[in-house]
C-alpha cells in the first residue's frame, strides 16, 4: 500500500521581466511581503483622524438676553393691573409664568333681559287695560326698562388659564374694547416670559454640555 502524498500548496505565479534583456521571465518570490504604501496617511491618536486634521472646535454658548422690563398698565376702574411681575386682579397677583393664557368674553345677563322684558310688558299691558293708573304704570315700565338695559349690557368675563389647574373666572363691567386690549397685552407678556424661561433653560443645558466637552482630552480650544 502506497503512503499518502503530503499536501501541496499552490502559489500563483506573477511574471516579471528579468534584467538580462533576453526576454526570459522568472517567477516572483512571494516570501517577501509587499512594501508599505508611503502615500497612505497615518492615523494619529485623536479619535482615528488622519495626521494634520483636528476635531472641530466647540464654542462656548452665549447667555440669553436680559428679561424685558414691562411698564405697569391699569384698567379704568383700577381693579386690573399689568405689572412687570404678573397680573393683578382685584388684589390677587398671578405671576406671568403661572399663567398659560388670558381671554375676555362679553356676556349678557339672560335673567336680567327676561325679567326686564316681562316687567315691561306686564306694566304696559296693565296700563293699556286701565288696570293701573299712570304713576304705578310709569314706575313699573321704568323698572322693566332698567332691568332690560342692565341685562343687555352684561359684563366682561375674564378667564385665566393655568397649566394643570382649573381656570379662574372674574367679571368686570365696562366697555369690552378696553378689556380686550388689556387681555392682548397680558397674553403678550405671558408668551414673552415663557420664551425667556425657555431660552434660559436652553442656555444652561448648552453650557453644561460645553463644560463636559471641555474636560475631554481631545478638546480643541477655538
Amino acid at each position: 500500500m502506497k503512503a499518502p502524498l503530503p499536501p501541496v500548496r499552490l502559489v500563483p505565479l506573477n511574471w516579471v521581466r528579468t534584467t538580462t534583456g533576453s526576454g526570459a521571465f522568472s517567477a516572483m518570490d512571494h516570501s517577501i511581503p509587499p512594501a508599505p504604501d508611503n502615500n497612505a496617511s497615518p492615523l494619529d491618536s485623536t479619535g482615528g483622524l488622519p495626521a494634520g486634521q483636528f476635531p472641530e472646535p466647540v464654542f462656548q454658548p452665549l447667555p440669553p438676553a436680559p428679561p424685558e422690563q414691562f411698564q405697569t398698565q391699569r384698567s379704568e376702574d383700577g381693579r386690573v393691573a399689568l405689572t412687570n411681575d404678573g397680573l393683578e386682579l382685584q388684589g390677587e397677583l398671578f405671576g406671568w409664568r403661572e399663567l398659560e393664557a388670558v381671554d375676555v368674553r362679553p356676556v349678557r345677563w339672560l335673567l336680567g333681559v327676561l325679567l326686564g322684558a316681562f316687567v315691561l310688558c306686564a306694566f304696559l299691558l296693565g296700563y293699556l287695560q286701565f288696570w293701573l293708573s299712570t304713576v304705578p304704570a310709569a314706575l313699573g315700565i321704568g323698572l322693566g326698562i332698567a332691568l332690560l338695559a342692565w341685562g343687555a349690557r352684561g359684563t366682561n368675563r375674564w378667564r385665566l388659564h393655568r397649566p394643570g389647574q382649573e381656570p379662574r373666572h372674574f367679571a368686570f363691567s365696562g366697555p369690552a374694547r378696553s378689556w380686550e386690549q388689556l387681555a392682548q397685552e397680558a397674553n403678550y407678556r405671558i408668551r414673552k416670559r415663557h420664551d425667556e424661561a425657555a431660552a434660559t433653560a436652553a442656555y444652561w443645558l448648552a453650557l453644561a454640555d460645553w463644560q463636559a466637552q471641555t474636560r475631554h482630552p481631545d478638546y480643541l480650544h477655538p
